[in-house]
């Protein structure tokens, strides 16, 4: 959270975007304050302001959200564009940036990296050209159609001229700085566009990244800084930079953890609700060997409690009590019920089990062979008569606990109704399993032959 919540104020952080999540901050402790205080009629025009209020942000920065969205994607990464800077010469653009400085001539030049910027530019001339001294100089030279704006370089190439740029909304910028730095910092606030910048009053040479203006004194200077910005940095680089990266602005991000961890301590502070309900008993890790005759009680009552009252509380189906089985002997067994066996949703606690101890009786498995017996329902026909029944197989091997097989012979199959039988016919049925705990290692179904002949 802290670092995406950095993230958002780096980005907007000149913007008037973020002087209104600051507002929207403020309003959000007023309401808080208020109904804490028991002010329950403007904490109430404070909370209906707020869905108003919400709505009217996403009306109005619909463009940064879009970018914030873009800029969060991680297919964007795949697919984004990988600028290809083979055909740019860095060290030439810089000397020609340099001497426009000392000829007091204007100029601004964009360069487009991963994020688009169709969105940001305006009345833009399309062209398709190698990006020279000589060719720069002749767009810029003043008295030419295509100077009074900006040049963007995209892919390695000038792809249009003459564009008009978004003004910049920082109101902390010098009074000294005119339309075309407002201009190429406002570009920067808006994307991650590197701009170069040539004044053409005070011939200077600056650069916007990030919604940073920079002065660059010489030619090396920027182009090293172009060099970073635009082309992949070795291993190296990428170690020192990320190094950088950590520790540089350390300060806001101090107080962004900062911030976060308070947030989250109101939020977890507030306990949510409690709530008691009935948990069916499940079993697994049965030996080999053994048979689970009964269980009692077959559930038991958890109270639970979630952790923030953000969460909701979790409905019967969200929590199920799992006990092993690998320790118990043949007989009566007690196993104690613990927290680790109850699955339990995310954010939610136990804080009481009732009762603690189940009663889970075992008898040994054994096998029995069972004759099989053809359940009939209903008549034949009028005129028909069922010769006989055949079945196979005859037997079936049952297993279960000896107390439940001692009392059976015979096993009977789902019922044929003979109203619909009209002639000899073949049908499968599955055994009726005479006890939950006896089960037929060979499966369920058998094959029943219908002799019917007529009168």
């Amino acid at each position: 959270m802290s670092f995406l919540v950095y993230q958002l104020y780096s980005w907007f952080k000149n913007t008037k975007a973020l002087q209104v999540v600051i507002g929207l901050g403020f309003l959000v402790l007023l309401y808080v304050a208020t109904k804490n205080l028991g002010l329950f009629m403007t904490s109430w025009i404070l909370q209906e302001m707020g869905t108003v209020l919400f709505i009217l942000i996403i009306v109005i920065f619909q463009v940064e959200i879009r970018q914030a969205l873009y800029r969060f994607s991680l297919l964007r990464n795949l697919f984004g564009r990988q600028e290809p800077t083979s055909q740019l010469d860095i060290k030439e653009l810089a000397d020609t940036m340099f001497s426009f400085a000392a000829a007091r001539t204007g100029a601004i030049v964009v360069f487009q990296r991963r994020e688009p910027l169709d969105e940001n530019l305006l009345h833009g001339i399309p062209l398709d050209g190698v990006v020279t001294s000589q060719l720069l100089g002749t767009i810029f030279r003043d008295g030419t159609p295509l100077h009074d704006g900006a040049v963007v370089i995209r892919d390695g190439r000038i792809s249009q001229a003459s564009c008009h740029l978004p003004l910049s909304t920082n109101a902390e910028l010098p009074q000294y700085y005119g339309t075309r730095h407002r201009a190429g910092l406002g570009l920067t606030e808006r994307s991650d566009a590197v701009v170069v910048i040539v004044s053409e009053e005070r011939g200077e040479v600056s650069l916007a990244v990030g919604g940073e203006l920079q002065q660059m004194n010489t030619p090396e200077e920027l182009s090293a800084r172009l060099t970073t910005l635009l082309i992949q940095p070795s291993p190296e680089i990428q170690k020192k930079s990320l190094r950088k990266h950590l520790f540089s602005n350390f300060m806001p991000k101090m107080v962004t953890v900062f911030l976060v961890f308070v947030s989250w301590m109101i939020i977890t502070a507030r306990q949510g609700g409690i709530i008691t309900m009935s948990v069916p008993l499940k079993f697994h890790n049965l030996p080999e060997g053994l048979t689970l005759v009964k269980s009692s009680p077959e559930e038991i009552e958890v109270q639970l409690k979630s952790f923030s009252s953000l969460l909701p509380l979790p409905k019967q189906p969200d929590v199920v009590a799992d006990i092993s089985l690998s320790k118990i002997r043949e007989g009566v067994n007690e196993l104690a019920i613990s927290n680790d066996d109850l699955h339990l949703p995310l954010g939610t606690m136990v804080t009481a089990i009732t009762p603690t101890i189940v009663k889970v009786t075992a008898e040994k498995k054994v096998k029995k062979v069972l004759r099989v017996r053809v359940k009939t329902v209903g008549r034949l026909s009028p005129g028909m008569r069922l010769r006989s029944i055949h079945v196979e197989p005859a037997q079936v091997i049952a297993v279960g606990p000896a107390n439940v097989l001692a009392h059976l012979d015979t096993v009977e199959t789902e019922a044929i109704n003979l109203a619909t039988i009209g002639q000899t016919s073949e049908v499968t049925k599955r055994l009726l399993q005479p006890a939950p705990q006896v089960d037929f290692p060979r499966g369920p179904d058998v094959k029943i032959r219908l002799v019917v002949t007529g009168r």
